[in-house]
């Protein structure tokens, strides 16, 4: 952590891997002007759900992709609670992990009609205000005023206008206070309950506190992206750059990976490398000069042999009769005659084989059909009559109101996070969501590549489940 001092206020630095946080302190110009006023030029858009409900969500799409991690995201989850969710997956437990925080609370806009949740999209950066929110219980504690603007560049900004408490003494009972970001992979796993049935697990892999002790009224958090495997395309900038991540080029997903980021399943799943692989770049140099040497020496072979060909060649008469003239031209009108015919032939023998296969398969595509319907109906008829019936139980097991798999939805337009952690499991530690809800926390350990952070350890881990 470096630690500058300018003008008489504080700018502290620190490096979390993936970001460099800036906090600007009370009093600092460059942390004022971080504040997007309101009232200046530009389309506020007010979320009016969001702003007369408690715990709920509401999705925005950007005009622009916004790198997070590495990723690029078009679409982003605005929540009641003072933070963006940025995961695909809209589940229950929104709080744990995949999030932009300015500051995560249990804040309840439906309390007062002059609080409301507004964002703008200018092209360029996405501002999104919280303002003039309560507690849900603590509303003597005063209102919340803050913002949190994602610029197209990766550049993540938290600016506060108004913190009327110490957030360190905000209740974490009912919903854990946070600031900071957190991202995660999703994991499918086979369950031996139910056959062709996969449940998914959110693992969380990188997280960024910022101490809540140096957020007040006035201050500003700037987080700038650092360079990441997966700004990469090509094999040979993969293995030659310099990150701070051990980066890895995957040849069949053309991809470049340190292993740990969204996309670690199909990492995995495909037998990708975990080690930098040097070989890419001599590789690709032989490869290159094999196929320009084959090309420089079958020019000249094919030059030679059509000039041996030409040589070789009698000289055609210039002296021939007429009527050997005549009889060459009409052997040759003969025989393009035979050929046209030939062509026309074929081609129409053609036609008639293509249509002939096509109607077939329309014919076999009704007729597989009309088979599955009629199926489908006798099935449908047989568990009205036996419910009892093994067939009967095993579909209705499998029905999606019973699927739990589903409750991960995914383009719902306002759900809600209704479960949130335990009180007391907010702190740090690996966040591992699987279907049934659970929340486990795993040992986490100083990074050997940083210092003055905690990171989670990039290996796999036993975690243990939690049995219902």
């Amino acid at each position: 952590m470096e630690e500058r001092q300018d003008n008489s206020t504080h700018i502290n630095d620190v490096d979390h891997v993936y970001y460099t946080s800036k906090i600007y302190s009370l009093g600092d110009a460059a942390g004022k002007n971080l504040w997007v006023d309101e009232t200046e030029g530009g389309r506020w858009t007010v979320l009016g759900f969001l702003s007369n409900t408690h715990r709920h969500v509401e999705r925005v799409k950007l005009s622009f992709s916004f790198p997070f991690y590495g990723h690029l995201l078009k679409e982003v989850t605005v929540a009641t609670g003072g933070f963006i969710y940025t995961g695909d997956i809209i589940h229950q437990m929104l709080t744990a992990t995949q999030y932009i925080a300015p500051l995560m609370a249990n804040f309840d806009p439906s309390r007062s009609k002059n609080s409301t949740v507004f964002y703008r999209d200018n092209g360029t950066a996405l501002v999104v205000q919280w303002n003039r929110i309560y507690l849900q219980d603590n509303i003597s504690a005063g209102t919340f005023t803050f913002q949190a603007t994602l610029h197209a560049d990766g550049r993540i900004v938290f600016a506060y206008k108004e913190i009327p408490v110490n957030i360190s003494d905000i209740s974490s009972e009912n919903h854990p206070v946070k600031v900071g970001l957190s991202d995660a992979f999703v994991v499918l796993h086979e369950m031996e309950q139910i056959p062709n049935v996969r449940r998914r697990t959110i693992y969380e892999y990188h997280r960024v506190n910022i101490p809540k002790s140096k957020i007040s009224s006035s201050t500003a958090v700037e987080m700038l992206p650092l360079p990441t495997c997966l700004q990469f395309s090509s094999c040979s900038s993969c293995v030659a750059s310099q990150t701070g991540f051990n980066c890895s080029w995957c040849s069949r997903l053309q991809r470049c990976s340190s292993g740990f980021d969204r996309y670690r399943q199909e990492w995995v799943d495909l037998g990708c490398p975990e080690r930098r692989d040097v070989r890419c770049l001599p590789l690709a140099d032989i490869r290159n000069s094999s196929s320009h040497s084959l090309t420089n020496t079958s020019t000249p072979a094919a030059a030679t042999w059509t000039l041996q060909r030409t040589s070789n060649m009698t000289p055609t008469s210039l002296t021939k009769t007429s009527t050997t003239t005549h009889q060459s031209s009409l052997s040759r009108e003969n025989k393009s005659s035979a050929q046209q015919a030939t062509s026309t032939s074929t081609d129409a023998e053609n036609t008639e084989s293509r249509g002939e296969s096509h109607s077939g398969f329309l014919v076999c595509t009704v007729i597989i059909v009309i088979v599955v319907l009629v199926a489908a109906f006798l099935v449908s008829i047989y568990m009205y009559r036996h419910p009892t019936s093994s067939v009967s139980i095993f579909l209705m097991e499998r029905r999606p109101t019973y699927w739990p798999i589903l409750k991960f939805r995914r383009g719902s337009g306002r759900p809600s996070y209704t479960e949130v952690e335990a009180p007391g499991q907010d702190r740090e530690g690996t966040v591992v969501i699987d279907l049934k809800q659970f929340f486990f926390l795993s040992d986490r350990r100083e990074s050997e590549q940083k210092e003055g952070f905690v990171v989670p350890d990039q290996r796999e881990r036993v975690l243990g489940s939690e049995n219902s």
